[in-house]
């Protein structure tokens, strides 16, 4: 890759027997020079530690941030979506693997600085920008970037996760970032090893640390896959957690598998799955819960804790009743819904507006 792309990092360590180490994630990728991690966009270049993605694309799409999926953040508004090549996990479900698991340069076909992006943004009338399709921890340098480049407009910036983050760099990522979906891929380690090549703790960290310590708004997502994460004792345990660690304002997301990558014998999540997880996780005390990947406006329906009232009724990502004030309060009871609300709902919808050229002006 052309060295324009590539940036000198901070996180890495020599270690004794001559190799150097990315201190980004916990995979700890142990590199000799010319090699590249596991994530595929970092490398050893130089005899230090590279991002060799800075500034290339995997594409551009204009999405509802409902699709993230955040309902408790800028309701009904459009967000600029894209996203790198490679990923720092290996999950065998992966719905973007043609985008997270490409070795393949030409993968990353859009070229936009951050101030192209931002700008670009701005002139769509976009919200807030996603770093999405695969994970931002990977190059997490370039979306610091464009997340200032967009905080100069009054543009946010959203990080759609896994995430699977070291500590230092965690905190330095989350400085320029607005709001996050987590996915809470499962609630066994041994899921997590044997299907996603990682660890439950490093995810669980993050989140308490986006709860306990940062002003982020976050949302979460367990992806149900029939007969892997789906039992009741699981989704009991998962919610029992978000209770305790994080409170019940949290908003959690149950959504559906479709077979996919190296998952394709498995059949997909039958809707009452989700029905039945939301009905738990309920019970457990959470107050916002909601489905995904199915058409249920019941599972897409935000209610007032203060009063019942639907408040919010969704059909796919369209919103269909919106009963909520400029600063996101109850327009029955007063209530203030948990979230980011400024000004009354969009209606931006179910459109998906892709942007094929590159976003960089001549």
């Amino acid at each position: 890759m052309s060295d324009q792309f590539a940036i000198a990092t901070k996180y890495w360590q020599r270690l004794d027997d001559g190799r150097i180490q990315c201190d980004v994630c916990p995979r700890a990728c142990k590199l000799h020079e010319g090699q590249r991690g596991l994530c595929f966009v970092r490398a050893r270049i130089d005899d230090q530690i590279k991002l060799t993605s800075y500034g290339r694309s995997s594409g551009f799409c204009v999405d509802p941030v409902e699709k993230k999926p955040l309902n408790h953040f800028l309701p009904g508004s459009a967000v600029l979506s894209f996203g790198t090549a490679g990923c720092n996990l290996a999950c065998k479900f992966c719905q973007n693997w043609d985008i997270s698991k490409s070795r393949e340069v030409d993968t990353l076909a859009s070229q936009a600085t951050p101030d192209d992006i931002a700008r670009v943004a701005d002139e769509l009338g976009c919200r807030s920008v996603a770093f999405t399709y695969n994970d931002p921890t990977i190059f997490w340098e370039y979306a610091a970037d464009v997340a200032d480049a967009c905080h100069e407009r009054g543009i946010k910036a959203i990080s759609v996760t896994a995430g699977y983050m070291c500590p230092a760099p965690r905190a330095q990522f989350y400085r320029h970032i607005d709001a996050a979906n987590v996915d809470l891929k499962a609630f066994t380690e041994d899921f997590y090893h044997r299907v996603c090549v990682g660890h439950l703790q490093d995810v669980l960290d993050t989140l308490v640390y986006l709860r306990h310590e940062t002003d982020v708004w976050f949302e979460i997502t367990t992806l149900l896959i029939p007969g892997r994460n789906d039992s009741d004792a699981e989704i009991t345990a998962e919610c029992e957690w978000i209770r305790e660690n994080l409170g019940v304002d949290v908003p959690l997301h149950f959504t559906a598998f479709h077979p996919d990558y190296k998952m394709t014998d498995t059949p997909p999540t039958p809707p009452a799955t989700l029905t039945r997880a939301r009905r738990i996780a309920l019970g457990e005390g959470l107050r916002f819960v909601y489905t995904g990947n199915v058409h249920d406006t019941e599972g897409g329906t935000t209610c007032c804790p203060g009063c019942g009232a639907a408040v919010v009724v969704r059909d796919w990502y369209a919103i269909r009743h919106y009963a909520l004030t400029d600063d996101g309060r109850c327009q029955a009871c007063g209530y203030r819904l948990p979230g980011v609300y400024d000004g009354p709902a969009e209606g931006w919808g179910r459109r998906r507006l892709p942007i094929r050229a590159s976003l960089s002006r001549v």
